[in-house]
């Protein structure tokens, strides 16, 4: 188990003890109601606010709602604010309340919620890689536990051809990532060997959280021709910062993901996130009233992956973008 995984129990255990403690004091205390087996009341745990996990959380509640009307379904959405700790607090709240499904949008918001309970169905959505997020070195698609979900991983093959499309003479591409996500590093590791096949000399730098991320993206710009930040919940977040940096080192981006584009990048192999919460938001329905086994459900990936770029970026760097891309707006 890795250390992040170790950190939420810890946090889980302490919260559970102390929930135990007060519900001696009030027994019915913030139980849901379960006796109308047509009303399901669903926690929505969000590790952070940026465009991608919103989108996700949206498509996702949308679904739902159209498929059940708004009477019969019940949303808790609470957001992290980027801590792992405040993801335990709330999932082992959902627990509490014994809700019929909790979503864990993004890695550390999953975790808190396995972490949390052995039984309600557990669905994840803006996860990279499921075997890291659950520390399952033989993952193969299905958890065979109460945890199942959706993947907003790219293709990074895909992802490293485009970079070398866009930049063929480039030398040194630095792949910027927060060292606290997993999933960032694994998409850092995992794409590297591609970058090198493609002729790039590759280095990773890495922020601990959002306080060192300018002097980092400085350090990274400065040494390298491009950068790639893949699918990373924190640079998500800075993307104003980071576009700073790298602007005044005139040093381009490609990102992992559509937000982050839009932020600091000049182009990204990208899916859509709303797309991938409607996907999540169905298989809830699925388990809901279908009854289908989460043991037994395969993590399912979004339907489609867009070419995407910012037209005034691409112009100001005067990069030469080919046929087969759509054009976004920074911002």
């Amino acid at each position: 188990m890795n250390k992040t995984v170790k950190k939420i129990a810890a946090v889980a255990l302490s919260a559970l003890m102390v929930g135990s403690v007060f519900a001696g004091c009030s027994s019915n205390s913030g139980k849901s109601d379960t006796t109308n087996k047509n009303t399901y009341n669903v926690g929505i745990c969000q590790l952070t606010q940026h465009t991608a996990l919103d989108s996700a959380t949206k498509g996702f509640k949308d679904y739902l709602t159209e498929k059940l009307g708004a009477d019969n379904v019940k949303f808790d959405e609470q957001n992290a604010q980027g801590d792992s700790a405040t993801c335990a607090t709330i999932c082992n709240q959902f627990v509490s309340s014994n809700y019929d499904l909790i979503l864990g949008n993004g890695t550390a918001a999953l975790q808190a919620a396995y972490t949390a309970t052995p039984n309600i169905p557990i669905l994840g959505t803006s996860i990279t890689d499921y075997g890291t997020a659950l520390d399952k070195s033989d993952w193969n698609g299905v958890s065979g536990m109460n945890v199942s979900g959706t993947t907003d991983l790219a293709p990074l093959d895909q992802q490293a051809a485009m970079l070398k499309e866009l930049f063929p003479n480039a030398k040194n591409v630095g792949i910027l990532y927060c060292s606290a996500e997993a999933n960032s590093k694994y998409q850092s590791d995992t794409i590297t060997p591609y970058f090198k096949d493609a002729g790039y000399t590759v280095k990773s730098y890495s922020f601990a959280d959002s306080n060192d991320v300018a002097a980092v993206a400085k350090t990274a710009c400065d040494e390298s021709d491009v950068l790639y930040i893949p699918t990373d919940n924190t640079a998500a977040s800075n993307t104003g910062i980071i576009d700073n940096v790298a602007t005044a080192a005139k040093t381009p981006i490609v990102a992992g993901e559509e937000g982050i584009c839009k932020g600091c990048g000049v182009a990204t192999l990208s899916i859509s996130y709303d797309e991938l919460g409607r996907k999540t938001g169905e298989m809830a329905y699925n388990i809901l009233v279908n009854g289908e086994d989460i043991t037994k459900m395969k993590v399912e990936a979004a339907p489609n992956v867009t070419k995407e770029y910012i037209k005034d970026r691409c112009d100001t760097y005067g990069i030469k973008v080919p046929d087969g891309y759509t054009e976004i707006k920074a911002e």
